[in-house]
Protein backbone atom coordinates (compact mmCIF):
# COMPACT_ATOMS: atom_id res chain seq x y z
CA UNK A 1 0.00 0.00 0.00
CA UNK A 2 1.23 3.77 -0.37
CA UNK A 3 2.87 5.51 2.24
CA UNK A 4 1.25 6.38 4.99
CA UNK A 5 1.83 10.29 5.33
CA UNK A 6 1.15 11.62 8.89
CA UNK A 7 2.54 15.42 7.69
CA UNK A 8 4.48 17.28 4.79
CA UNK A 9 6.87 20.09 5.97
CA UNK A 10 8.26 22.49 3.21
CA UNK A 11 10.91 24.42 4.62
CA UNK A 12 12.64 27.59 2.50
CA UNK A 13 15.92 29.91 3.52
CA UNK A 14 17.14 32.91 1.65
CA UNK A 15 19.97 34.03 2.28
CA UNK A 16 20.87 37.70 1.59
CA UNK A 17 23.83 38.74 3.60
CA UNK A 18 27.10 35.91 4.04
CA UNK A 19 30.41 37.06 5.65
CA UNK A 20 29.16 40.76 6.64
CA UNK A 21 28.73 41.53 2.76
CA UNK A 22 25.39 41.30 0.46
CA UNK A 23 25.34 38.54 -1.64
CA UNK A 24 25.00 39.24 -5.44
CA UNK A 25 22.24 36.79 -5.68
CA UNK A 26 21.13 35.58 -2.57
CA UNK A 27 20.96 31.89 -2.01
CA UNK A 28 17.63 30.01 -2.32
CA UNK A 29 17.83 26.50 -0.24
CA UNK A 30 14.66 24.49 -0.06
CA UNK A 31 14.03 21.32 1.49
CA UNK A 32 10.51 19.52 1.15
CA UNK A 33 10.26 16.77 3.71
CA UNK A 34 7.19 13.85 4.60
CA UNK A 35 6.71 12.16 7.78
CA UNK A 36 5.49 8.41 7.58
CA UNK A 37 4.66 5.60 9.41
CA UNK A 38 7.75 3.28 8.64
CA UNK A 39 6.13 0.37 6.72
CA UNK A 40 8.31 -2.51 8.27
CA UNK A 41 7.43 -1.26 12.35
CA UNK A 42 6.27 -4.05 14.18
CA UNK A 43 7.56 -6.87 11.98
CA UNK A 44 10.81 -8.01 13.32
CA UNK A 45 13.62 -8.44 10.70
CA UNK A 46 12.49 -8.10 7.77
CA UNK A 47 14.64 -10.00 5.01
CA UNK A 48 12.60 -8.40 2.20
CA UNK A 49 12.24 -4.84 1.53
CA UNK A 50 11.27 -4.62 -1.82
CA UNK A 51 7.37 -4.66 -1.67
CA UNK A 52 7.08 -1.93 0.86
CA UNK A 53 9.89 -0.14 -1.12
CA UNK A 54 7.92 -0.38 -4.55
CA UNK A 55 4.05 0.27 -2.80
CA UNK A 56 6.11 3.41 -1.29
CA UNK A 57 8.98 5.28 -2.69
CA UNK A 58 7.13 6.41 -6.15
CA UNK A 59 4.72 8.06 -4.45
CA UNK A 60 6.94 9.45 -2.22
CA UNK A 61 9.08 11.02 -4.89
CA UNK A 62 6.30 12.09 -6.98
CA UNK A 63 5.26 13.99 -4.41
CA UNK A 64 8.40 15.78 -2.50
CA UNK A 65 9.36 16.66 -6.16
CA UNK A 66 6.54 18.57 -6.45
CA UNK A 67 6.91 20.49 -3.42
CA UNK A 68 10.53 21.38 -4.56
CA UNK A 69 9.37 22.40 -8.06
CA UNK A 70 6.45 24.62 -6.87
CA UNK A 71 8.96 26.25 -4.02
CA UNK A 72 11.68 27.01 -6.86
CA UNK A 73 9.39 27.88 -9.87
CA UNK A 74 10.23 25.07 -11.60
CA UNK A 75 13.04 22.05 -12.44
CA UNK A 76 15.47 24.49 -14.88
CA UNK A 77 16.06 26.92 -11.71
CA UNK A 78 17.34 24.27 -9.51
CA UNK A 79 21.27 24.29 -9.55
CA UNK A 80 21.83 21.82 -6.33
CA UNK A 81 20.07 18.91 -5.07
CA UNK A 82 19.91 15.85 -2.46
CA UNK A 83 18.17 13.63 -0.38
CA UNK A 84 17.96 12.37 3.58
CA UNK A 85 15.92 10.44 5.24
CA UNK A 86 15.77 9.70 9.57
CA UNK A 87 13.93 6.64 10.84
CA UNK A 88 12.61 6.34 14.15
CA UNK A 89 14.70 4.82 16.87
CA UNK A 90 12.14 1.26 16.52
CA UNK A 91 13.67 1.27 12.96
CA UNK A 92 16.60 0.77 10.98
CA UNK A 93 19.42 2.71 8.82
CA UNK A 94 18.02 0.46 6.58
CA UNK A 95 14.92 1.42 6.17
CA UNK A 96 15.93 4.85 5.88
CA UNK A 97 18.09 3.62 3.48
CA UNK A 98 15.42 1.79 1.35
CA UNK A 99 13.22 4.28 0.79
CA UNK A 100 15.70 6.94 -1.16
CA UNK A 101 18.66 4.86 -2.75
CA UNK A 102 16.01 3.42 -5.65
CA UNK A 103 15.29 5.07 -8.28
CA UNK A 104 11.84 4.38 -7.74
CA UNK A 105 11.93 7.30 -5.59
CA UNK A 106 15.10 9.53 -6.88
CA UNK A 107 14.16 9.32 -10.62
CA UNK A 108 11.69 11.59 -10.03
CA UNK A 109 13.14 14.49 -8.75
CA UNK A 110 16.41 14.09 -11.19
CA UNK A 111 13.86 13.82 -14.22
CA UNK A 112 12.17 16.82 -13.19
CA UNK A 113 15.28 18.87 -12.61
CA UNK A 114 17.08 17.28 -15.65
CA UNK A 115 20.32 15.74 -13.71
CA UNK A 116 23.38 14.55 -15.09
CA UNK A 117 24.96 13.66 -11.42
CA UNK A 118 23.95 11.41 -8.61
CA UNK A 119 21.64 12.98 -5.69
CA UNK A 120 23.66 13.05 -2.74
CA UNK A 121 22.84 11.53 0.55
CA UNK A 122 22.54 11.34 4.45
CA UNK A 123 20.26 8.69 6.13
CA UNK A 124 20.41 8.57 9.85
CA UNK A 125 18.52 7.50 13.17
CA UNK A 126 16.89 9.44 15.59
CA UNK A 127 14.48 10.81 17.55
CA UNK A 128 11.71 13.57 17.55
CA UNK A 129 13.17 16.66 16.43
CA UNK A 130 16.59 14.76 14.91
CA UNK A 131 18.67 16.84 12.75
CA UNK A 132 17.62 16.32 9.07
CA UNK A 133 20.74 17.07 7.05
CA UNK A 134 20.58 17.49 3.31
CA UNK A 135 24.11 17.78 1.77
CA UNK A 136 23.61 19.13 -1.69
CA UNK A 137 25.57 19.33 -4.81
CA UNK A 138 25.63 20.19 -8.63
CA UNK A 139 22.99 18.81 -10.16
CA UNK A 140 25.43 18.39 -13.20
CA UNK A 141 29.11 18.73 -12.23
CA UNK A 142 29.91 16.69 -8.64
CA UNK A 143 33.17 18.50 -8.61
CA UNK A 144 31.85 22.34 -8.72
CA UNK A 145 32.67 23.29 -5.62
CA UNK A 146 30.72 26.45 -5.06
CA UNK A 147 27.65 24.58 -4.94
CA UNK A 148 28.77 21.91 -1.75
CA UNK A 149 25.72 22.75 0.56
CA UNK A 150 24.08 21.23 3.51
CA UNK A 151 20.30 21.87 4.33
CA UNK A 152 20.18 21.93 8.48
CA UNK A 153 16.51 21.60 9.67
CA UNK A 154 14.50 19.61 12.07
CA UNK A 155 10.71 18.53 12.37
CA UNK A 156 10.01 19.14 16.65
CA UNK A 157 7.64 15.99 16.85
CA UNK A 158 9.29 13.75 13.89
CA UNK A 159 10.28 11.22 13.29
CA UNK A 160 8.38 9.26 16.31
CA UNK A 161 9.87 5.74 17.05
CA UNK A 162 7.39 4.22 14.18
CA UNK A 163 7.72 6.60 11.21
CA UNK A 164 10.36 7.92 8.63
CA UNK A 165 11.18 11.49 7.39
CA UNK A 166 11.87 11.69 4.30
CA UNK A 167 13.28 14.80 2.51
CA UNK A 168 14.58 16.30 -0.79
CA UNK A 169 16.59 19.25 -0.98
CA UNK A 170 17.60 21.95 -3.17
CA UNK A 171 19.28 25.35 -3.96
CA UNK A 172 18.37 28.49 -6.54
CA UNK A 173 22.59 29.37 -6.62
CA UNK A 174 25.50 28.18 -5.13
CA UNK A 175 27.38 30.09 -1.77
CA UNK A 176 27.27 33.76 -2.39
CA UNK A 177 30.96 34.11 -1.82
CA UNK A 178 32.53 30.90 -2.77
CA UNK A 179 36.53 31.23 -3.74
CA UNK A 180 37.92 27.49 -3.05
CA UNK A 181 38.26 27.35 -6.58
CA UNK A 182 36.86 23.58 -7.77
CA UNK A 183 38.04 19.69 -7.87
CA UNK A 184 39.29 19.41 -11.45
CA UNK A 185 42.15 22.65 -9.96
CA UNK A 186 43.28 20.31 -7.44
CA UNK A 187 43.75 17.62 -9.96
CA UNK A 188 45.82 19.76 -12.44
CA UNK A 189 47.56 20.80 -9.06
CA UNK A 190 48.23 17.38 -8.38
CA UNK A 191 49.10 15.76 -11.53
CA UNK A 192 46.11 13.63 -11.72
CA UNK A 193 43.85 12.74 -14.61
CA UNK A 194 41.03 14.92 -14.23
CA UNK A 195 38.92 11.71 -15.67
CA UNK A 196 40.95 9.21 -13.87
CA UNK A 197 40.95 11.45 -10.32
CA UNK A 198 42.16 7.68 -8.04
CA UNK A 199 44.73 6.99 -11.04
CA UNK A 200 43.02 3.79 -11.19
Amino acid sequence: MPADIRKTVLNVETTLVEGGKKAPTPLRMIAAMAVIRNPWAGQGFTEDLSPAIRDCAPGLGALLTGMILDAAGGGDVVEAYGKSAVVGLNGEVEHASALIHTLHFGNHYRNAVGAKSYLSFCNTRGPANAPVMIPLMDKHDAGRRSHYLTIQTSIPDAPAADEILIALGASVGGRPHHRIGDRYQDLRELGHDVDNPAAV
